[in-house]
């Protein structure tokens, strides 16, 4: 409960670290950034298990599979996630993104022959009226977004990490070896696109909050949080710490970016949080959920 509690936390900071960084950086360049301190950590993590000849035994066995699951993430849902960020209030954005369960079992309908029950449709339904409400600032009926792009961008990331994750669901690799691996492939081509289309940091400023993004969104929290789950003796009890998430990420936001929570974003996430308990708790999609 412990590690759970200490990833939810730094995970909870993760919208934060990413204004402060693209505050003074390209999405590319913080991407780029990122990425390589994640994989540095996570090596360093799996060598200190004993564990690097594994990453060689994984990749010939399925060259193409980790090809594939590491340009989808980290490169492709952080480019997308990221560009939401840059165009978005960090409270819409995170919040929207975290709707990212219930596109999972809608997506798992036609991907794992899931049907969906009424009580799957209620969590929809309650889900995605909180994104119109955050979306809109609360005015429904002008349908006013302040930014629709960014908002587009934000739910095209819930969608590209949920096919990571049913992508990734039927794995029985370790996990953290499997995650260097995704990070391992994604470093050259984030690398090649960051210097050809952004070019590389002009100054030092945003260097701390995207190393921060690297070790705490991407890397050692991950580790935490897997081995919690591991620890536990109730999976769903461990999981279930990640409703904490986005409330106190408003809270460093308020806090630290100094953005006033608009009203409509709380109305919002009192939408959004019961839909995505009623959606854990279907049959549907339960135990796939509580292990996220």
């Amino acid at each position: 409960m412990l590690l759970g509690l200490a990833a939810v936390t730094l995970w909870s900071t993760a919208a934060t670290a990413f204004k402060l960084a693209l505050a003074h950086l390209h999405v590319l360049q913080l991407l780029a950034i990122s990425v390589t301190v994640s994989l540095a950590c996570l090596l360093g993590v799996v060598a200190r298990q004993g564990r690097l000849q594994w990453l060689v035994e994984y990749l010939r066995q399925a060259p193409l599979y980790f090809l594939c699951m590491g340009l989808l993430s980290p490169l492709v849902y952080y480019l997308i996630l990221l560009h939401a960020y840059t165009l978005l209030p960090a409270q819409q954005a995170q919040t929207i993104n975290y709707t990212w369960a219930i596109t999972l079992a809608l997506l798992a309908v036609p991907v794992l022959g899931h049907r969906l029950t009424p009580r799957d449709w209620a969590a929809v339904a309650l889900g995605y009226a909180g994104v119109v409400i955050i979306a809109t600032e609360g005015q429904l009926l002008a349908l006013r977004f302040s930014s629709l792009e960014g908002v587009l961008y934000a739910l095209a990331s819930t969608l590209v990490w949920a096919v990571f994750w049913l992508a990734g669901t039927r794995s029985r690799r370790d996990p953290v070896v499997s995650l260097a691996l995704y990070f391992l492939v994604a470093l050259v081509p984030v690398w090649v696109a960051c210097v050809t289309l952004a070019g590389l940091p002009r100054s030092l400023s945003g260097l701390a909050p995207a190393v921060y993004v690297g070790m705490f969104e991407m890397g050692f929290t991950y580790v935490l949080w897997s081995t919690a789950l591991r620890l536990s003796s109730s999976v769903s009890r461990v999981g279930n710490l990640i409703f904490l998430s986005p409330m106190l990420s408003l809270v460093f936001i308020a806090s630290i970016l100094k953005e006033p929570i608009h009203p409509a974003t709380l109305v919002g996430l009192a939408f959004i949080l019961p839909g995505i308990m009623l959606q854990q708790g279907s049959a549907a999609a339960g135990e796939d959920l509580h292990n996220a």
